[in-house]
């Protein structure tokens, strides 16, 4: 799926994308606020200024992403590997990382003291 059908989906109601490949994909400014991209492959993607609030990356392969200043409220990180990941700015408030791999991510994170769970480094 190439990323204008992936949009034209999601602008008509569909949430669903598990397992998608959306490597190096171009994802920046857009609002997938819900969407469930679990075990879908964004490594080198461009998330940038992204709302991926409430978003599910379950076990989503982020390595070497950029999600600066992405907003990832709510989100479900569990198992999702963001080795090499840009966080600079991003918003991880009450997001779940029980498991995730952040071996050298860029961060100055606005998480807070509200993201749940813990993981690897």
């Amino acid at each position: 799926m190439n990323i204008n059908e992936f949009c034209s989906r999601y602008a008509a109601g569909q949430r669903d994308f598990r397992n998608l490949n959306l490597m190096a994909a171009n994802l920046r400014n857009l609002s997938l606020v819900g969407v469930n991209l679990s075990g879908a492959n964004l490594t080198k993607a461009n998330l940038t200024r992204t709302n991926l609030s409430h978003a599910n990356l379950t076990g989503a392969i982020l390595i070497g992403a950029n999600l600066s200043e992405t907003n990832l409220t709510k989100a479900n990180l569990t198992d999702a590997n963001l080795s090499n990941t840009n966080l600079d700015d991003a918003n991880l408030s009450q997001a779940y990382l029980r498991g995730a791999l952040r071996n050298h991510c860029y961060n100055s994170v606005s998480s807070g003291s509200d993201a749940k769970g813990s993981s690897g480094s």
